[in-house]
């Protein structure tokens, strides 16, 4: 067992207080640091920061867990109680898992997004258990008028060594008069019996049974429904409108332009000014705002070069927004001519330039990957009801913290006057960070003086843009006589952002580095896409190092292997961002679960292995040609992401995860013309079907015991890589654009 102290700079970890029907209310902050202000049973401490939550017990033994966590299908609503149980050494079956509400005057940072949900909450959530373990220990001896020390617990009961019993509820509201203990010893990770285990989703029977629990079930009686008109093109704003034959619809009760920012806002890190202008359409049903959204008469035109203020966590900056309507072939062109131009060097090991002029062979490749659109399954929506001294919000959200001050700023309240309501959310792979639409739903209401919902048709959500960035990636390896890599080059951008990760594998494993960054301005807005830059990044860096293996006829694991071992026992550079040790590791495991050395009559296979969020995560692909056509007959995946928390939940983050990537890499494209996307709606804009599906799913985690790390999103960047580099085999060619079913045919 280890020892870890309760308290952090003399501000106290853990409070405890008795609630006024019996039993102790414990209150602990997820990352060992707290202000020690008073506490009841519905709230706890003001200042306390990042995924604060508080744990109850009832009289009854039954333990309550609030997670502040946006949930939106991470599962972390399940996971993150789990690691508290675990050391409270609670039956699992007594846990009561509630969402906690949102509330910046007591939690700060309640944030869904980079997969940090976990890592950060681990080592606090598990003092947060031990600590009321020990308390209830210390609670009985007392009682019972014995040494703590005889005094064991398993499953919520407490026993003495005369065969004396008690249960958690028992004794509950004792110890909420104990004082927290300066240290608690956590369990030894090979006694965890509920942590490493499989749990179901906590709210699956709510999900199954229908119950409203998502942003488009909200409502309230005479509620009104609103919807918007954007743009058709980016680079074009709102000349003028006419509603008056929209307005004689049924049902329609009034029509109007708001602006979503007032003049002179400082935009911050999940604002977007895709459309500051919009039309909105109210009335008494979706139906008939949508039928009467058709009926409007508008006018655009061209908006001129303009800059705009940004103030990210106090760092203030502009962002000129280039005027133009932009064209998908004119961006190729742009990315292949600025990629041909000296791009920012970020870093530089060696000496690049010498190693590729005596190279005995040099290869080089480019792949290129679209504008992506999230396309969430749940339509954007939000609620407001903005009266005079309040503002209540209510909807799918991951970063409500991040929000809360523009909605005040635009209506001109306080924060103290916004309440969000935090729903659960139907996925949101990053879009849902972005705060528009609830910014919007504020205004119409505070204009309407009348509770509205705000839905926005697929349509809409599709071409507003927030998409994944486009991008573009030109590599160089250069081998030696024997045929070992001595030189590597990245030359990397897009629009309007570069993926480059200068100090990622395989820096730090070739003696001669060289990683460079360029990018192209342009006014169609970007945003988080599931492991933004990483997606791209993954995919093409593994499948180019595929091709470096075949041109030195090499295996493609033993090739990784061999730039690992070196990076291992004598890094090249500085800050390199993963340990070679835990890689070799993963991919010896992928290498022996899926029997990578051993062929398979008709079986195309392809590898790749990347590391960000924290974690490391790679692929093996199995194509297989079933009636002329190729299938994924089966893809093994091995991860490292330290302690897995709850076994059932991570293997369907592995599997979702793959099916996305594969998707994305088969069909995911969005493109312009004239600065109007090109696709609107599923029946262009292709996603994977369920027989496209991979018939089989294998999942191994690297058992090391390590902290836990992220999940959501690394298996997702070299799935890509796998299917590219099982493409080539199957079709004896390599592809380099995404999405390859459009590039095959």
């Amino acid at each position: 067992m280890s020892t870890i102290k309760t308290s952090v700079n003399r501000r106290s970890f853990l409070k405890i207080s008795a609630l006024a029907s019996g039993g102790m209310l414990l209150s602990f902050n997820w990352l060992l640091h707290s202000n020690t202000n008073a506490i009841t049973e519905e709230q706890i401490p003001e200042g306390w920061f990042e995924m604060n939550a508080y744990l109850k017990i009832a009289t009854d033994g039954t333990v309550t867990i609030m997670a502040p966590n946006p949930e939106f299908g991470q599962n972390v609503l399940t996971s993150l109680p789990m690691i508290v149980a675990e050391e409270l050494d609670v039956d699992w079956d007594q846990v009561v898992v509630k969402q906690a509400s949102f509330r910046t005057d007591l939690y700060t940072r309640q944030f869904a997004g980079g997969s940090q949900s976990v890592r950060q909450g681990y080592n606090a959530l598990r003092t947060a258990g031990a600590t009321a373990r020990q308390m209830l220990i210390n609670a009985t001896a007392k009682v019972w008028n014995v040494s703590a020390s005889e005094i064991t617990i398993k499953k919520g009961i407490l026993k003495h060594t005369s065969g004396k019993t008690s249960t958690y509820g028992e004794m509950a509201e004792a110890a909420s008069q104990e004082k927290v203990p300066e240290s608690v010893e956590l369990k030894n990770t090979e006694d965890f019996t509920i942590i490493s285990s499989s749990k179901k989703n906590v709210a699956l029977p709510d999900i199954v049974s229908g119950k409203p629990l998502f942003g488009m079930d909200y409502k309230v009686p005479g509620m009104k429904y609103a919807t918007i008109a954007h743009p058709p093109a980016f680079g074009l704003k709102l000349k003028s409108y006419d509603g008056t034959e929209a307005l004689k619809m049924p049902g329609i009760t009034d029509i109007f332009d708001i602006d979503i920012y007032n003049e002179g806002y400082e935009l911050n890190i999940f604002d977007t000014a895709t459309f500051p202008n919009l039309v909105v359409v109210v009335g008494d049903s979706t139906w008939q705002v949508m039928q009467a959204k058709k009926a409007l008469k508008l006018e655009w035109e061209p908006f001129e070069e303009h800059t705009l203020k940004l103030n990210v966590f106090g760092n203030k900056s502009t962002q000129v927004v280039p005027a133009g309507l932009e064209s998908s072939e004119d961006h190729l062109e742009q990315m292949d001519a600025k990629s041909k131009e000296p791009g920012t060097v970020v870093r530089k090991d060696g000496d690049p330039e010498t190693a590729f002029k005596n190279a005995a062979k040099v290869i080089e490749s480019t792949y290129t990957a679209p504008f992506l659109a999230h396309n969430a399954m749940e339509p954007v929506n939000f609620f407001a009801h903005v009266t005079e001294d309040k503002a209540i919000l209510a909807g799918p959200l991951q970063a409500p913290e991040l929000t809360e001050p523009t909605v005040a700023a635009r209506l001109g309240m306080s924060k103290d006057q916004i309440e969000i309501i935090m729903t659960r959310m139907g996925g949101g792979f990053g879009r849902r960070a972005y705060s528009h639409e609830v910014v919007e739903a504020a205004v119409i209401s505070q204009k309407i003086k009348n509770p509205v919902k705000l839905v926005y048709t697929r349509e809409d959500d599709m071409t507003y843009g927030i998409y994944r960035p486009a991008y573009h990636a030109t590599f160089r390896a250069a081998l030696d006589e024997n045929n070992k890599m001595v030189a590597y080059h990245i030359k990397t951008g897009g629009i309007p952002e570069s993926p480059l990760h200068a100090n990622r594998f395989p820096a730090g494993a070739v003696d001669n580095y060289l990683a460079e960054s360029w990018q192209i301005n342009s006014n169609i807005t970007i945003g988080a896409f599931r492991a933004p830059r990483s997606n791209f990044m993954g995919g093409s860096e593994q499948a180019f190092l595929d091709e470096v293996a075949v041109a030195a006829g090499k295996d493609p694991i033993a090739f990784r292997l061999e730039l690992f071992e070196k990076a291992k026992t004598g890094p090249v550079g500085k800050d390199n961002d993963y340990e070679a040790d835990r890689f070799i590791v993963l991919l010896e495991l992928l290498r022996d679960k899926s029997n990578w050395e051993i062929s398979k009559p008709g079986v195309h296979r392809g590898v790749a292995a990347y590391y960000c969020h924290n974690s490391y995560v790679g692929h093996v692909v199995d194509l297989k040609n079933e009636n002329e056509k190729l299938v994924f007959d089966k893809v093994y995946s091995a991860v490292d992401c330290g302690i897995v928390i709850n076994k059932d939940a991570a293997r369907n983050m592995v599997e979702g995860a793959v099916t996305d990537g594969l998707g994305n890499a088969m069909f995911g494209k969005m493109t312009f013309k004239d600065g109007v996307p090109q696709k609107s709606n599923f029946y262009n804009y292709r996603l994977i079907r369920m027989p496209e599906a991979p018939k089989d799913i294998e999942v191994h985690f690297v058992e090391n015991g390590k902290n836990p790390t992220g999940l959501g999103e690394p298996p997702f960047p070299p799935i890509f890589a796998a299917y590219t580099n099982a493409l080539s085999r199957a079709k004896n060619k390599r592809h380099y654009n995404h999405p390859f079913e459009e590039e095959m045919l």
